[in-house]
């Protein structure tokens, strides 16, 4: 099923995610850990006692993290396959464990996760993990090549292939998404 089905008519006011919120345990050690992967600090908000929002936004992201006290009733570390993606996997890993966190070894999904790079090293098939102090699990996704119909064509830099396309294809050279 695609964002074209028979029937449907592509939506004509922009949305973009602008902010998850990760419900936390301790804001200050949430702040610090998240600052040590070297996220940007956009906020810091307190109003009274009961009421505290930390927002930070991960290197080149349009979308940011927030957390806080009086933010969210979710359980803290009850969030999970949160996705950064990376063009390099072994160059977000490494520059992660540089940092101390404790991410996983490189894996790919096949009924379960899989150790290793995906055999046939496609696209979106590889990942590492990571969590906060929490518990809420961060996947970083490897993404070398988007497939048809992931990227918008109005943004900026990028032209349909032609007055017909609604979006840019990939390269022809990129590789098939798994059935």
């Amino acid at each position: 099923m695609n964002s074209t089905t028979a029937g449907s008519e592509p939506a004509t006011v922009d949305m973009g995610l602008e902010v998850v919120t990760l419900p936390v345990s301790d804001v200050d050690r949430a702040k610090s850990f998240y600052l040590s992967l070297g996220w940007r600090l956009d906020a810091d908000i307190v109003a009274g006692e009961n009421f505290r929002v930390v927002q930070v936004t991960p290197p080149h992201s349009a979308c940011s993290v927030a957390f806080g006290k009086g933010v969210t009733t979710g359980e803290p570390g009850s969030v999970h396959r949160l996705i950064l993606a990376v063009s390099d996997i072994d160059a977000a890993r490494a520059a992660l464990l540089a940092r101390n966190v404790d991410v996983s070894e490189l894996f790919h999904l096949a009924g379960g996760r899989v150790p290793g790079r995906d055999p046939q090293n496609r696209s979106y098939q590889t990942y590492a993990a990571f969590s906060d102090p929490d518990g809420n699990e961060w996947l970083i996704q490897e993404i070398t090549s988007r497939l048809p119909g992931r990227e918008w064509a109005d943004l900026p830099g990028r032209t349909p292939a032609s007055e017909d396309d609604e979006c840019c294809p990939p390269p022809a050279s990129a590789p098939p998404f798994p059935a």
